[in-house]
C-alpha cells in the first residue's frame, strides 16, 4: 500500500510522526478496516513431529485440535474423547492437515423436557 502511495521503502522518524500525526485517507480507512478479530499472520507446527511455518489464516478455518504434516498418519495422534468425531482439512498451510474433533450436538433449547408424574398422589 505504502509503495502505491509513493512512499519510499525508508521514512524518517520525523516522516513517520507526520504521517502517524496527520495519516493520509488511505491509511486512516486501511486502519478501520482492522478489527483485529483474526490475525494477519498464524504459526502453525506440526503436533506429532513439531515442523512449523508461518501462513496467512483463511477465513474458513476452524480453531483445529491438532495440525499435522500429511504425511504422518491419523494414529500418530490422541485419539478422539468419547462422544466426539473427528474431522480433516487437508490443505492447511503448505503441507498440514487439519484435525477438529467435534462432540456431540447439544439440545435443543426450544424442546421441553417430559413430565414425569409417576410419583404423583392420584386424586
Amino acid at each position: 500500500m505504502a509503495q502505491r502511495h509513493d512512499l519510499g521503502t525508508w521514512v524518517s522518524e520525523e516522516e513517520l510522526a507526520a504521517i502517524e500525526g496527520d495519516p493520509p485517507a488511505w491509511l486512516a480507512q486501511s486502519r478501520a478496516n482492522r478489527t483485529g478479530k483474526k490475525p494477519v499472520w498464524v504459526r502453525l507446527e506440526c503436533d506429532v513431529c513439531g515442523f512449523g511455518e508461518s501462513v496467512r489464516p483463511k477465513k474458513w478455518w476452524p480453531q483445529f485440535t491438532f495440525i499435522s504434516c500429511e504425511h504422518h498418519s491419523i494414529h500418530d495422534l490422541p485419539d478422539p474423547v468419547d462422544g466426539h468425531v473427528r474431522r480433516e482439512f487437508d490443505g492447511i498451510g503448505s503441507r498440514f492437515v487439519g484435525i477438529l474433533d467435534e462432540g456431540p450436538e447439544p439440545a435443543s433449547r426450544t424442546a421441553e423436557a417430559p413430565v414425569d408424574d409417576t410419583d404423583q398422589p392420584t386424586p
